[in-house]
């Protein structure tokens, strides 16, 4: 690596945009320890470019960008003529001597996590699987085929290696059901550096597809005709000796008194979490029923229409159940700051537990055959319907307001209601072209 190679300083900020500063490699360790100067009202700053009105920042404040050396990334430039190698690190956002900004996404999880091992003695096992299309005008092949694997090449490769080398731990990529669109689960991490990894891969799999001529858009919804862009996000909790704690052969679902009541605070604040973890105008729509996302507010097996799923547990080959076992909420999207959303889905779980939540029923069956009071008891289409509405239900859970605290919860706040301006009178349409070419 040459001193006069830049290095990015990133954070994630509200509106789920990667920014920062960079410098040279040269003035990298001083960084570390001084960290780069920042700005409060840079968390005002909305997806759609301009500063939110009605912000708590204004112009006043300062702050620093402070690097976790953990986090370093490298993605060598490979061939081509101008290419860069990408190099990141991500930072906390805090004060100027130090401490921790209560607005900071990574605090934000920390703290959540913190309460999860005070609480259960538990610590968090996460991983972040998202979708992605890439923005090609050619008629698309069918998806989940091989000529679709293949006409994705050199680019599916590329990501792959980049991947790994970033140190993000991709297990697959595979062609999905949309137009040019792919998928790429990623090994589990503990803790925060779960959600580390899923920024991570969205810049990576971004810098591949720009290498390649293309872009890649993890816009929830390109096309109101299509399935849309997904973020599952799949979790367990594990004991102060690495045991799974939510698995339970001899219960429903194998699913453990504590996982049941984690499962049950999630489903609780289900209306509420929504702001956070799909939190962009067109997220809504895709999240309505028969598009195999998240159309029911449920618990079920083996169902993509629910929006906490049990994935199935694997004996093929010798598999260890219990160590499978995991929640897969299914109802995120690539606007979500992937801080916030994963510290909001532990604390409701946890309030879940806190609050003696009963086990709340496993639908065995397709959400679509449900009618009346079946359908009202599994939540189908109970999720918000814009966002605006998805806000309003933040601000009616007391509970879920209050994990953010005021400032934060302020600064969000003013960021969403000007989406939400934006985008009033806006057919859908233009909406997902707006969004597609921001994700």
């Amino acid at each position: 690596m040459s001193e006069r190679e830049l290095v990015a300083l990133v954070c994630c900020d509200l509106g789920a945009i990667v920014r920062g500063r960079s410098l040279f490699a040269s003035e990298l360790a001083p960084a570390l320890a001084t960290g780069v100067g920042w700005v409060p009202a840079n968390h005002a700053l909305t997806p759609l470019g301009p500063v939110a009105d009605g912000n708590p920042f204004g112009s006043t404040g300062d702050l620093r960008l402070l690097p976790d050396p953990d986090t370093r990334v490298r993605v060598e430039a490979g061939g081509g003529d101008g290419m860069t190698a990408l190099e990141l690190l991500l930072c906390d956002i805090v004060e100027t001597d130090g401490s921790p900004w209560e607005c900071c996404p990574r605090r934000f999880l920390r703290t959540a996590l913190r309460e999860l091992k005070d609480e259960l003695g538990a610590g968090l096992l996460a991983s972040f699987e998202h979708e992605f299309q890439l923005l090609d005008a050619s008629p698309p092949a069918l998806g989940f085929s091989l000529e679709a694997q293949r006409r994705g090449e050199p680019f599916a490769t590329r990501a792959m290696v980049a991947l790994t080398e970033a140190g993000v731990e991709p297990e697959r990529i595979f062609p999905e059901y949309s137009s040019h669109q792919f998928e790429i689960p990623v090994a589990a991490a503990e803790g925060v550096a779960s959600a580390d990894r899923a920024v991570v891969l969205r810049e990576v799999v971004r810098e591949v597809a720009r290498r390649e001529g293309t872009r890649a858009s993890f816009s929830p919804l390109l096309d109101p005709a299509q399935a849309g862009n997904g973020v599952h996000i799949h979790l367990s909790a594990i004991d102060e000796h690495g045991e799974p704690l939510f698995h339970d052969a001899s219960r429903p679902g194998c699913l453990s008194e504590t996982g049941e009541r984690f499962a049950a605070g999630i489903l609780a604040h289900a209306r509420a979490l929504n702001a956070l973890t799909a939190p962009s105008p067109v997220s809504a729509v895709r999240l309505q029923p028969h598009r195999w996302s998240a159309g029911a507010v449920c618990l079920a097996r083996r169902n993509r229409e629910a929006l906490l799923r049990i994935p199935p547990l694997v004996e093929l080959g010798g598999g260890d159940p219990a160590r499978q076992l995991r929640l897969e909420y299914r109802g995120a999207d690539a606007s979500a700051n992937p801080y916030l959303a994963l510290g909001a889905l532990v604390r409701a779980g946890l309030d879940g537990v806190r609050s003696g939540l009963p086990a709340p029923e496993i639908l065995e069956r397709d959400p679509s055959e449900l009618e009346g009071a079946d359908a009202e008891r599994f939540g189908v289409g109970a999720l918000p319907r814009s966002l605006e509405e998805a806000m309003g239900a933040l601000e009616e859970d007391e509970t879920a307001r209050l994990w953010m605290g005021p400032l934060l919860h302020d600064a969000y706040a003013s960021v969403k209601r000007a989406e939400i301006e934006a985008a009033r009178g806006v057919e859908v349409e233009e909406l997902c072209a707006r969004y597609g070419a921001i994700y």
